[in-house]
């Protein structure tokens, strides 16, 4: 049968851990699990038919961590031999067990973080998971799985490169923190969006945590999602017993959370580091009898960030207009220059305004609208943490924006025209979205609002063919200038009113458009806005830095019984001194770096230089600017895209400092020498190199050697240079036992040396465990620790 039709059957069982049973089975540390696919294909054979018997239905290829960047192009340890090795060991091992099941072509992270947070394009990306997954299917496995995804965007790199290189069904799982959250800060329901945008067949959560900590992220989950969702937790938490890492949850207890979530309504059940077949087959026995709860289409609204997720619903919201050439010199000769730094400007100010959404138009006839847009998207998307809106007639542009866009993202637009439909269309299938619908067609636009309401019939028609549903299509009512035509008002009101009441959809409408011709523009503008709230209006296109639309905004909201306790209003104005709308002004050096503003970093730092001493500069302006970004990264206000960006915006501050210093004959003085490496065995080098970039911030002297290290070269560089803090980093299971390895020989060797450790697996009990003095649980905490130890060093 096909899985996705027992999916809605009964409750369908994953296996569990691979890389701890390969530990038992003799896996030494920093060894790949990979090889033993082709050295001791009989091993792992025999583990899949312990899940077998144990009573999964699905059992994962031992593929998890190989692709080229891990692997040779040739030989027998080629990433083709050991895909298809793995494969093919799974679909015999099913064989030989005599059960009717199913093999997942097992995909995990890179380990690599993506421009322009990291070193590795998204196009690259894609033709890494591509080359898995055309080597995967030539062995028939029955699904894709993409597991232990902490970033949406390779995520989403893998998806595509799934979706247009087989027909198999996709699962996704993605890996959550203790706080709920992505590594690059997206949530439970940021990733439904964009997975169901993304068509992905069934969406879950796995590893970092044991299923007492996920439940209530899942639970989330299942209340916005209309697609069925898994569920592969650890066993618990892990600690190091031995030499050995185990679990704290055993397979009874394990298997009685784990029949609480069946009940919630989580369709697949499994395990991943440390549940054993014990394991699995206590959870089958308690919950292969879990009655089925069907799956409800959930009538929501969503477009999504890297990190957040908005809602289109009866809260009307802000589309900020600001990024568009139409009428705005400065902003013209920005794209015509690319100064992007610009561009990124007037997001973060529409932001610090109130924008939830930022509406993105880059055409010019002057430059190549396709990669403006491409260059745009990539830049915006991780500099602001709102959802944008892709705002072009260009469909090369519109695309390539879809295709890099990390989130489900709103489009403008489509209309009646067949050509237009047949072009839109196809891309809101394939990247998802939500799309703004036009009401006008290749008669034009209707002078009636039954005209406008036909059109837009028509356009929901024809998006059905699609898939698409009502949800993810908005209706534009369309504003017409009132100095033409002074019923167009009512017009469009009424329009509203009708795809309100009776289209019972959502609508959008660029609001000032209402007032072309006309002097004082914001005067008409600000209470025709009123109006159109007033009769449904759900999101709208306008300048956020205006005042007086705001204000009609704000009190609508607070008179509509939307905002609880007047506190908005109360917040926006109870200081407020006088009517004045923003102006544009030069950034200080402090917002530069807080808001990752590169090129004004370092053009704000020349100034700087030229009335303040360079330490002045760096401890009362850098280092305080760093430190307010790493409260707002450990108080979940900023997130890692953000971190990033100021940390490279520091960077920038920091070396004019250093060149000026250089110029005067002074030297730079660092603080202390740290070494920082990727265990044996583990090549996922994505925390590692966020901790180098905050801790050279800070003034430290990195000493990266890399990934898939050895102990002894640890060790010999901490005695040569002479270095007093070490930071460990490992994303696998499989890997902690080098970690644990180097810790004993440097504390054989060098014992003044401290040693902080973080990753995925670790835990602070954990790192305790096997003897590491300080366990980071995330890159700022480096930076705390590092502070505190070279403050009372000697």
């Amino acid at each position: 049968m096909d899985i996705l039709k027992l999916i809605k059957k009964r409750k369908v069982f994953f296996d569990g851990g691979m890389g701890s049973l390969l530990q038992e089975k003799g896996l030494k540390a920093g060894e790949f699990p990979e090889m033993w696919n082709v050295d001791k294909s009989d091993v792992v054979k025999d583990i899949h038919k312990e899940y077998l018997l144990s009573g999964a239905d699905i059992i994962s290829a031992n593929t998890f961590g190989c692709n080229s960047l891990k692997f040779d192009k040739e030989g027998t340890y080629s990433v083709e031999n050991i895909i298809r090795s793995g494969v093919r060991n799974a679909k015999e091992a099913v064989k030989e067990s005599g059960k009717d099941a199913y093999v997942a072509l097992d995909i995990g992270p890179t380990g690599k973080l993506l421009k322009p947070l990291g070193d590795l394009d998204f196009n690259d990306a894609y033709e890494i998971y591509k080359e898995i997954i055309l080597f995967g299917v030539k062995e028939n496995p029955d699904i894709i799985l993409i597991e232990t995804m902490s970033d949406g965007y390779e995520a989403k790199a893998a998806i595509l490169a799934a979706k247009e290189n087989c027909d198999l069904p996709v699962f996704v799982s993605m890996t959550l923190g203790e706080d709920g959250k992505l590594l690059t800060g997206g949530n439970a329901e940021s990733i439904i969006a964009m997975m169901e945008g993304l068509r992905v067949d069934i969406i879950g959560l796995n590893c970092g945590l044991g299923p007492l900590q996920l439940k209530p992220f899942i639970g989330k989950m299942l209340e916005v999602s209309s697609t069925p969702l898994m569920l592969n937790p650890n066993a618990g938490l892990p600690r190091s017993e031995g030499g050995k890492t185990v679990y704290d949850i055993n397979s009874g207890e394990f298997a009685f959370t784990m029949k609480e979530i069946a009940d919630m309504g989580v369709s697949v059940l499994g395990g991943c580091c440390g549940t054993t077949p014990e394991h699995i087959k206590k959870t089958v026995e308690l919950c292969k009898y879990v009655e089925i709860k069907e799956i409800t289409k959930k009538d929501l609204t969503m477009i999504s960030s890297f990190s957040k997720c908005v809602y289109i619903d009866k809260d009307p919201i802000i589309i900020g207009e600001r990024i568009n050439p139409t009428g705005k010199k400065r902003f013209k000769q920005a794209l015509i220059e690319d100064d992007i730094e610009y561009v990124l400007n007037e997001a973060n100010t529409q932001v610090e305004a109130g924008a939830h959404v930022l509406d993105v138009n880059v055409g010019l006839p002057e430059i190549n609208e396709a990669e403006m847009m491409e260059k745009v998207i990539k830049e915006l998307q991780f500099s602001v943490d709102v959802p944008l809106q892709v705002d072009t007639s260009n469909t090369e542009a519109m695309e390539r924006a879809l295709r890099l866009y990390n989130g489900k993202a709103l489009i403008n637009s489509v209309n009646g025209k067949k050509e237009v439909m047949d072009e839109v269309f196809p891309l809101v299938k394939k990247y998802g979205g939500v799309v703004v619908a036009l009401c006008l067609d290749e008669d034009g636009i209707p002078s009636t609002a039954k005209g406008r309401i036909k059109i837009a019939n028509k356009i929901i028609k024809e998006a059905e063919k699609y898939g698409i549903e009502r949800k993810d299509i908005i209706i534009d009512a369309l504003a017409m200038t009132v100095s033409a035509d002074t019923s167009s008002a009512l017009v469009t009101l009424d329009t509203l009113s009708i795809v309100k009441n009776e289209l019972k959809m959502n609508s959008v409408l660029g609001v000032s458009n209402i007032s072309f011709g006309l002097p004082n523009r914001m005067i008409i503008n600000s209470v025709f806005f009123a109006m159109a709230l007033d009769r449904g209006l759900n999101a709208a296109i306008i300048n956020p830095n205006n005042e007086d639309m705001m204000r009609s905004y704000i009190s609508f909201r607070t008179l509509s019984d939307m905002d609880e306790k007047c506190m908005d209003y109360i917040d926006k104005y109870a200081s407020e001194k006088g009517n004045r709308d923003k102006k544009e002004g030069l950034m200080s050096l402090e917002d530069s770096i807080v808001k990752g503003m590169k090129e004004r970093a370092k053009t704000a730092t020349l100034e700087e230089l030229e009335k303040s001493e360079p330490l002045e500069i760096i401890n009362k302006k850098l280092i305080p600017s760093l430190d307010i970004v790493g409260k707002g990264f450990e108080e979940g206000t900023i997130f890692l895209p953000q971190l990033l960006m100021s940390a490279e915006a520091a960077k920038a501050a920091f070396n004019e400092v250093k060149n000026h210093l250089v110029k005067s004959g002074q030297k730079e003085e660092k603080i202390g020498k740290i070494v920082i490496a990727t265990v044996k065995g583990d090549i996922h080098d994505i925390g590692k190199n966020i901790v180098k970039v905050l801790l050279e911030n800070y003034g430290y002297d990195v000493i990266d050697l890399g990934k898939d290290v050895d102990p002894d070269l640890i060790v010999n560089t901490v005695i040569k240079e002479d270095v007093k803090l070490v930071g460990l980093s490992a994303l696998m299971t499989t890997t902690v036992p080098s970690m644990e390895e180097t810790i004993k020989k440097l504390n054989k060797k060098v014992p003044d040396c401290k040693v902080f450790v973080g990753g995925a697996v670790l835990t602070k009990d954990y790192a305790k465990t096997i003897n590491a003095d300080y366990y980071a649980k995330d890159a700022m905490a480096s930076v705390a620790y590092a502070e505190n130890l070279f403050k009372v060093a000697p």
